[in-house]
């Protein structure tokens, strides 16, 4: 009985130490793993919530971002995340609200100055009212202007406008809309409606 206990016992740990075996060799080198999870650029080297950054010149604000959630990152491509939204309001001369550009996620490049804005991205424009809605959108801040080449859509009070892709303004007062697909006059369809129900 105590032979065949000791060759059950045996057999066990052979088993274990085999299994242990194949797990170590299928897994990745963990040295590597942890390297490429502590690298600097993949760490976020601050964070901060519920965030406020204002741009002015000469004592006039010209723009403001907030965001509930920012992430600095170091390294080669320094860059600040804003991994669950921001909102940017700009302002004209005279200090009031202009324009705005929100989404769900953006991420700024600090070297370039470039912003890459995703995830039910819009534009409006409170002096025209126009609203520009699409799903990726860059915003070159040294340059002051926005362009995609996602699919866009812009609604006016007159009309809808369909396009493959964009250049404007940052304030979204002067654009260009590549491809424009076509256009749909708000105010006739109203007037049609109208005349079905006399």
């Amino acid at each position: 009985m105590k032979t065949r206990s000791l060759i059950l016992k045996l057999i066990n740990i052979n088993i274990i130490a085999a299994f242990a075996v194949m797990m170590f060799l299928s897994c990745e080198n963990p040295i590597s793993v942890i390297r490429e999870i502590t690298k600097v650029d993949t760490l976020a080297a601050m964070s901060a919530r519920v965030v406020t950054y204002i741009r002015s010149d000469s004592g006039k604000v010209q723009m403001q971002l907030n965001a509930p959630v920012m992430n600095h990152f170091e390294g080669k491509d320094p860059k600040i995340e804003f991994p669950e939204g921001f909102e940017a309001v700009f302002f004209d001369s005279l200090m009031q609200p202009s324009s705005r550009i929100k989404a769900d996620y953006g991420i700024s490049h600090e070297n370039t100055k470039l912003m890459e804005a995703r995830n039910d991205v819009e534009v409006e424009n409170y002096n025209t009212k126009e609203k520009l809605n699409t799903e990726s959108l860059y915003w070159d801040q040294k340059n002051r202007f926005i362009f995609t080449k996602a699919f866009v859509k812009i609604t006016s009070p007159d009309k809808v406008i369909f396009g493959d892709s964009l250049t404007a303004t940052e304030g979204f007062e002067q654009r260009t809309i590549h491809n424009m697909k076509g256009t749909l006059e708000i105010e006739e369809e109203e007037d049609v409606s109208k005349n079905n129900e006399n």
